[in-house]
């Protein structure tokens, strides 16, 4: 690892678990560069950080990227993305960027039918995946709300113009209960400068332990080298977190859905697609009809990812035994049973609904768990402090919850 530097673009939980993943494969300082002082990714003793207010600006993010390169043009840069704004414009811009730069080469239009929610579920109804009921809306052009069956899920089809803007109360995702709901949403998203389509699906009935969570790891030649299946307990209640994995545990079902099949409709998916990458599927078990329903896929890992590491799939190791030293990887099928958790033991106590999970998290809890933002390297008071009290926070945003089961 001596010619080899580690670039993270961004600067939130995701950022620091790969900066983690990169510190704990190669006892290495990856370098951050992000464009807000995020809580996650401060005080820490594994990284180097810098910020850039301008990194959302394509032309801005290719010269901000390219100058690092250059500053280190002695080394082999591996280049990592943990938004779907800074993929699109490694995507677009591929030829561009320095050579000593290291990153998935992936193709924008098969980039775009993915981070643009409406394209993917038009470009993909046919494919061996199955998704919820879902209608289309453009805030600019469409008056009459289709006939619906309440609750409903809402949420923008543009996830990188509607990450762009900010308005008073701003959610994630929402559950609406009722037609009167749906229409005020809508009419402030609009207000707010939002000008493309958003996305209402209905609501798959089941708590939070209904939702899993799958990464794949796709290689320089597009086959997938590595799968993950995760049951989530809980979510992140916060409306800016709501989405998000709160806890879940890998090779872990509650339910009677095929595992084994999901798998194999997932890797048939991705060697379809034929485009390298970190790919993580949200999905949601429907009891109904006894299958997993896809909700999105993001072309990236998430915030949660970091479980494939404990399992023996680090994704940062990864890339650079595929992207820069060109070995052949070998499959790996993520089945053992390991705890991730952001959030402390008695909110899992209180919050889960499904006993089961509950049963299975108690007994992991202490020889097979892991919390992706606490590193036992990373020894550093000030970051120990922020994040004992981030977890007292945690008591109070599931007390006040605006998300209801």
């Amino acid at each position: 690892m001596e010619n080899i530097k580690i670039l993270i673009m961004g600067s939130d939980a995701n950022a620091y678990h790969m900066a983690r993943s990169a510190y704990e494969a190669f006892q290495i300082k990856p370098h951050l560069i992000g464009k807000s002082r995020l809580a996650f990714t401060k005080f820490s003793n594994i990284l180097t950080i810098q910020y850039n207010d301008y990194l959302w600006d394509e032309e801005k993010f290719v010269e901000i990227v390219n100058e690092y390169a250059r500053k280190n043009i002695l080394f082999k840069i591996l280049l990592i993305s943990t938004n779907e704004t800074y993929s699109m414009f490694i995507a677009k811009n591929k030829r561009k960027l320095e050579t000593n730069l290291y990153f998935f080469e992936q193709d924008e239009k098969v980039l775009a039918s993915l981070t643009n929610k409406e394209n993917f579920y038009k470009t993909y109804k046919k494919s061996v995946l199955k998704f919820p009921d879902t209608y289309y809306f453009d805030v600019l052009n469409d008056n009459i709300i289709p006939s619906l069956t309440y609750p409903v899920v809402l949420k923008p089809s543009n996830v990188v113009k509607y990450n762009h803007i900010s308005f008073l109360d701003k959610h994630k995702i929402y559950k609406l209960k009722t037609e009167e709901e749906l229409k005020t949403v809508i009419r402030t998203i609009k207000d707010s400068g939002y000008d493309d389509r958003l996305i209402i699906q209905e609501f798959i009935p089941g708590d939070d332990s209904y939702l899993f969570d799958s990464v794949v790891y796709v290689d320089r030649s597009g086959l997938v080298k590595m799968i993950s299946f995760a049951n989530i307990g809980i979510q992140e209640r916060s409306k800016t977190m709501i989405g998000n994995a709160a806890a879940l545990i890998n090779g872990f079902n509650p339910f009677d859905g095929d595992v084994a099949q999901m798998k194999s409709d997932i890797i048939s998916f991705m060697s379809d697609l034929k485009m390298s990458g970190i790919y993580e599927f949200d999905m949601k078990y429907d009891s109904r009809d006894h299958t997993f329903k896809v909700l999105e896929i993001n072309a990236r890992q998430g915030r949660c990812s970091y479980y494939t590491t404990p399992l023996g799939a680090n994704l940062v190791e990864l890339m650079v035994r595929d992207l820069i030293n060109h070995e052949v990887l070998e499959f790996n099928d993520l089945r053992d049973e390991y705890l991730l958790s952001f959030v402390p033991k008695q909110i899992i106590k209180k919050y889960v609904s499904n006993e089961a999970f509950k049963k299975k998290t108690l007994e992991l809890w202490k020889k097979k768990r892991v919390s992706p933002m606490e590193c036992p390297k990373d020894k550093n008071f000030k970051r120990f402090l922020m994040m004992k009290k981030r977890l007292w926070h945690y008591s109070k945003e599931y007390k006040n919850s605006y998300w209801e089961e």
